[in-house]
């Protein structure tokens, strides 16, 4: 969804075409899976950030037009409303010094994105869900404007059939309301991340992304509040998946999967054809063999690790995961740490000689992310012994020592190993990721969420990671 279209109207000629080639290019797609034609580039990493662009007193502001016309850079895209944009690197190939190259580049094309924002005396915000949004600002009167954000919209609510959102999210607090949009969906912002793989690791990568997002998600939970309600410690999940609701019941456009992949990746192409109904039909010419419609489609059903197709800069197709448990924020290093930890845990995994996913059955994963989602860092979850255990412990004493056995095994420098994975565990043992310090600040200064979005802003510019905020 991240390209431009020219049009948000289609016809049924236009459905029935675009479903025809989404059918060649899967076709396309077995072969090239059959002929083994996968690029043996691998362990590259890259990510996104989605930011707010807000005023001095740190409120969301649509001013995202004017911002990316004065910072001209490509790295810096449109997000879905005014006041969101995208950050993206270049991709490194994780070893050596890849950690810190990636650092010092997120670090600089984001102190130009503030600089740029200053002289529109404006900032810039990485968090998970803005504590200050108000509700009437996530309306169609702030979406960007682009073709693919406004098709978006109406076709989810050509297949709502025109019924409205009902938003029901349940945490320590309860939120309902009624929205007329995808809209709601501007308020999720998140820190993507990107893995490519082998086309023989893919698989184990894929299934050990989704074993590892319940923990990652705890650890790097940011996002505990939503018009003043309290509600899950990473509340994006519950709001991202009724915000883009298209009303089918059998099969959510936004899904944590009802199973790990099996087989290779094809498997979820194949179901993609299969199971879900064409949202935005555009149409593509003489391009079947970059398999523009099937990459398309991909991007209107956001799993929570989504499996992508790309191509080398030689043009050779290539597999990659991205992972989209983890929120924006709370600060640059954090946020590399956040990626480091995920990197080095799936290169653990993949090589573990026996495979993850045959000792933990897949129900058991997908409920250890909503836990985690709800709970954070004090969540339990059942692990690879079949046994319950806090997360913090699992973190510490397992996953930690196996992120920074897969980083080492990757030839990341040990400094970097240790630097990194070390505010991952500074974070656990302090208990203090970033919903945690937003409800400790909160129970000392109260429900001013103003107030709120302007001391986490203050403490985002101190660069400190989060587990050295103070209240």
């Amino acid at each position: 969804m991240g390209q431009e279209i020219p049009s948000s109207k289609f016809t049924k000629h236009d459905f029935s075409a675009f479903r025809e080639r989404l059918s060649l290019e899967t076709d396309l797609l077995t072969e090239m899976f059959r002929q083994h034609l996968f690029s043996s580039n691998h362990d590259v990493g890259g990510f996104e950030v989605e930011a707010w662009l807000v005023n001095r007193n740190a409120l969301p502001i649509p001013v995202n037009e004017l911002f990316l016309k004065k910072l001209n850079d490509p790295m810096v895209v449109h997000e879905l409303a005014a006041f969101n944009v995208e950050l993206n690197v270049i991709p490194q190939p994780l070893q050596q010094n890849a950690l810190g190259k990636l650092h010092d580049e997120l670090a600089s094309i984001w102190d130009k994105c503030i600089q740029t924002a200053g002289e529109m005396n404006a900032d810039m915000m990485a968090i998970g869900i803005h504590p200050g949004v108000r509700e009437e600002q996530l309306s169609l009167q702030y979406i960007s404007r682009s073709e693919r954000y406004c098709a978006l919209n109406e076709q989810v609510f050509v297949n709502r059939q025109g019924k409205p959102i009902n938003l029901h999210i349940r945490g320590r607090d309860h939120l309902e309301t009624t929205h007329y949009d995808v809209m709601l969906e501007a308020a999720t912002t998140s820190f993507q991340i990107h893995l490519q793989v082998r086309e023989e690791d893919a698989i184990r990568a894929y299934n050990a992304s989704q074993i590892i997002s319940a923990p990652l998600v705890a650890v790097s939970a940011n996002s505990p509040f939503i018009f003043g309600q309290s509600l899950w410690d990473e509340s994006r999940i519950p709001l991202f998946q009724q915000s883009v609701d298209v009303g089918d019941e059998y099969k959510k456009r936004v899904t944590f999967s009802y199973d790990y992949a099996r087989g290779s990746l094809l498997s979820c192409f194949k179901e993609n054809l299969e199971d879900y109904p064409i949202l935005i039909p555009i149409l593509f010419e003489n391009e079947e063999h970059k398999l523009p419609h099937l990459r398309f489609h991909n991007g209107t059903i956001w799993r929570w690790n989504r499996p992508l197709i790309g191509f080398d800069q030689d043009g050779t197709p290539h597999l990659r995961i991205e992972n989209r448990v983890v929120p924006s924020g709370p600060t640059v290093i954090d946020m590399i740490a956040n990626a480091a930890f995920y990197w080095g845990l799936v290169h653990a995994f993949i090589n573990m000689q026996d495979a993850p996913e045959n000792n933990i059955d897949f129900p058991i994963v997908r409920q250890n992310f909503y836990n985690a989602g709800r709970y954070g860092l004090e969540s339990s979850i059942q692990w690879l012994d079949g046994e319950m255990h806090p997360v913090k412990s699992t973190l510490l004493h397992i996953l930690l020592p196996l992120a920074r056995e897969g980083l080492l095994h990757l030839d990341i420098n040990t400094d970097d190993c240790d630097y990194y994975l070390g505010i991952i565990e500074k974070r656990v043992e302090s208990g203090q990721n970033g919903a945690s310090w937003q409800r400790r600040w909160v129970k000392k200064y109260g429900t001013d969420m103003d107030a709120l979005s302007r001391a986490y802003l203050e403490h985002q510019h101190s660069r400190l990671p989060v587990h050295e905020w103070n209240i």
